[in-house]
């Protein structure tokens, strides 16, 4: 890691009430942070010209009276530039640019306050520099707009009788798209959150490096035009029960939000700010901002896809046994994965004894020594799916016997709180997995925060409105259009596992939502495209193998495309419309595009190829496809000298391709 570090003068204007001003600027000099220190402190950002934010309040009050940013007194501002490369393992790509510079404000109350302003967003953290232990009682941190901007709010899913009981909820959302004063006050939304400001430019609320501390929702509780914080406190009672008594539901909470160590650092706050939208579908500050890899050594973490049995509802056919919850199925899906070389095969919930929360008792069905001895004879790894309190209350000796027995990785579902008690599990899961060699997947869980940076083992996480949803639901949900949002969205906070991959495809009015024979809205290629503009380094299979046998060429594609890449260009999008994405590993690059449910013809320019002679291999909706969604075509064309294309989508529709050197 090259890092370059140096310090330079900070202007101070004292005015005549003693207030103090610091001012911080990207590296490009376009982004600047105001800060003021007085009774409050508060900050404020513009961009080139342009108000972001104006003047914010941002403090955190301990349970001993002491309010962090109300009357707080400097002791020292420090100023200093950093430059260095990170070395990305498991993302989008293997070396990231981290440039900032950062103010460090240090106060006598015990605590420091630090901001880095980056080209494409600022950041700001509080730091304890106590050497005892604290008790957080409440953070604010405010965002005021400008104007009664509108806004993608991503509101808690579900009906809720107060805003206690919607801090147990399943980070499972769609977008209201609204202006700010018409936000609901008696609803919590969860970042990221995106406002769409004036001259095309865009915010994104985001954080970072949430560890022993609980998530941040947004409120705006005044109709107003700003977004206030709010926390889920720290729970003093839980009890066993919800989805087969595998959480654990919160019964009472105490009046503060954490207890921290001596020296801790709080999470980032971060206001991402973009001139077009494509910026936000490949940006990187969560993970710059994430603590650091605490593996020594995560060269045993293999991503990789995944053949999935719960979403086809175990629907193999032309088989002489009975499909479902057997060692006969799981020995077909690893045949399958072998074959097609899909690196794991997932056991989802059902092989363990229902309602006991306890993985030591498998279904007599299961022969699970019998698989996994399979799978290895394959060379096929066998994932399992837990339970969140089935896996908590057995952590260690669960991840001890079942990695001694050859499984490789978790996927651990139904958390559904990010209180600090729930953030601890993940880290203390990570670190415990990790000393055993066992991959995680977080399904049920709150948005990423960089914790796939701290523990590369953790690779993958729900938080999304993944297609899991197309079991239960009609044309009255429009999955499509949530598709080309949320990559502007969500996926600025990390990987996700929406599980992709359906060969039985509809348009809008054909639809339905059968949990036997599930069917995805949009076209086939979409499905395709997906599995390139979605980050997801374990990347599901959702379709039964019997399906995707029958579909043979898209399967190879899918088989084929890389889940963690060397490179990203994020190359045209507007949020709730369109996207296209280009990634490279090693020589080879592959684009994926995505359209709403209007037929479009998007002009891509492929420049980010350099020089050479390039062919793909296209993938691109069939004439019938807006009636028919399963309808596509591959050709295999030459990429033009001029490195301008236009592709064409149908209605839902999607592109994807393969480009190599001729």
């Amino acid at each position: 890691m090259r890092i370059i570090l140096t310090t330079f003068l900070l202007a101070l204007t004292i005015c005549s009430w003693a207030q103090k001003r610091y001012q911080l600027k990207s590296p490009d000099g376009k982004l600047v942070a105001s800060i003021s220190l007085n009774d409050k402190i508060s900050y404020a950002i513009t961009h080139q010209g342009d108000t972001i934010l104006k003047p914010s309040v941002l403090n955190m009050s301990l349970d001993n009276g002491t309010v962090w940013g109300k009357n707080s007194q400097l002791k020292n501002a420090k100023t200093n530039t950093h430059h260095q490369q990170i070395n990305a393992l498991f993302y989008k790509r293997n070396q990231i640019d981290d440039h900032y510079n950062e103010l460090v404000l240090s106060f006598k109350e015990n605590f420091n306050l630090i901001f880095r302003a980056y080209n494409e967003g600022i950041a700001y953290r509080f730091v304890s520099t106590s050497d005892k232990a604290i008790t957080i009682k409440n953070e604010e941190a405010v965002f005021n707009f400008t104007k009664d901007f509108n806004t993608y709010v991503p509101y808690v899913k579900g009906k809720f009788k107060d805003i206690e009981s919607q801090y147990f909820n399943s980070f499972e959302n769609e977008y209201t798209y609204t202006p700010l004063s018409k936000i609901n006050a008696d609803k919590l939304a969860f970042s990221p959150m995106v406002v769409s400001l004036d001259h095309g430019k865009k915010v994104c609320l985001a954080e970072a490096d949430l560890e022993s501390y609980p998530g941040m929702y947004l409120t705006n509780t005044n109709a107003s035009t700003s977004l206030q914080s709010n926390f889920a406190p720290y729970p003093t009672a839980t009890q066993q029960g919800g989805h087969n008594e595998l959480q654990q539901l919160v019964t009472a909470r105490q009046p503060y939000l954490a207890k921290s160590k001596a020296k801790a650092q709080f999470p980032w706050r971060i206001v991402i700010v973009s001139t077009n939208d494509k910026q936000l579908a490949d940006n990187d500050m969560v993970y710059k901002l994430a603590a650091p890899s605490r593996l020594a050594d995560a060269s045993w973490v293999k991503p990789g896809k995944v053949a999935w049995e719960w979403w086809n509802h175990w629907g193999i056919s032309n088989v002489d046994f009975e499909a479902g919850i057997n060692t006969e199925t799981y020995q077909a899906y690893i045949d399958f994965a072998s074959k097609n070389k899909i690196e794991y095969v997932i056991l989802d919930e059902g092989w363990a004894v229902n309602k006991k929360a306890d993985l030591f008792q498998v279904v007599p069905e299961i022969d699970l020594k019998k698989l996994i001895a399979h799978a290895k004879a394959k060379n096929v790894g066998i994932i399992l799916w837990a339970g969140y309190y089935a896996f908590e209350r057995d952590l260690e000796k669960v991840c001890k016997h079942y990695s001694e027995m050859g499984v490789k990785g978790f996927k651990i579902d139904f958390m559904d709180r990010d209180d600090q008690q729930m953030v601890d599990f993940h880290y203390r899961a990570a670190a415990i997995a990790a000393k055993y060699k066992l991959m995680l997947d977080f399904h049920g869980t709150y948005k990423p925060t960089g914790i796939n940076r701290t523990y590369p083992n953790v690779i993958n996480f729900e938080a999304v409105h993944g297609l899991e949803q197309m079991k239960w639901t009609g044309p009255e949900l429009d999955q499509v259009t949530y598709d080309v949002t949320f990559p502007f969205i969500r996926m600025v906070a990390g990987p996700i596992d929406y599980t992709q991959g359906a060969m039985r495809n509809a348009t809008k009015r054909t639809h339905r939502g059968i949990n036997d024979e599930p069917m995805s809205q949009g076209t086939r290629c979409r499905q395709l495209a997906q599995y390139v503009i979605f980050e997801s380094p374990l990347n599901m299979l959702c379709d039964s193998p019997t399906n995707y046998e029958k579909e043979q060429e898209c399967t190879d594609f899918i088989s084929a495309v890389p889940t963690v890449w060397d490179q990203t260009v994020a190359l045209e999008g507007e949020i709730g419309k369109y996207i296209a994405i280009a990634r490279k590993k090693a020589d080879t690059w592959y684009v994926g595009a995505m359209t709403n449910w209007d037929g479009r013809q998007l002009e891509i320019d492929f420049s980010f190829l350099g020089e050479g002679n390039y062919v793909a291999e296209l993938y691109r909706d069939g004439a019938n496809a807006n009636r028919i969604a399963s309808d596509y075509k591959k050709e295999t064309i030459t990429i033009p000298a001029n490195r301008k294309m236009s592709l064409a989508m149908a209605k839902g529709g999607g592109v994807a391709m393969k480009i190599y050197k001729k």
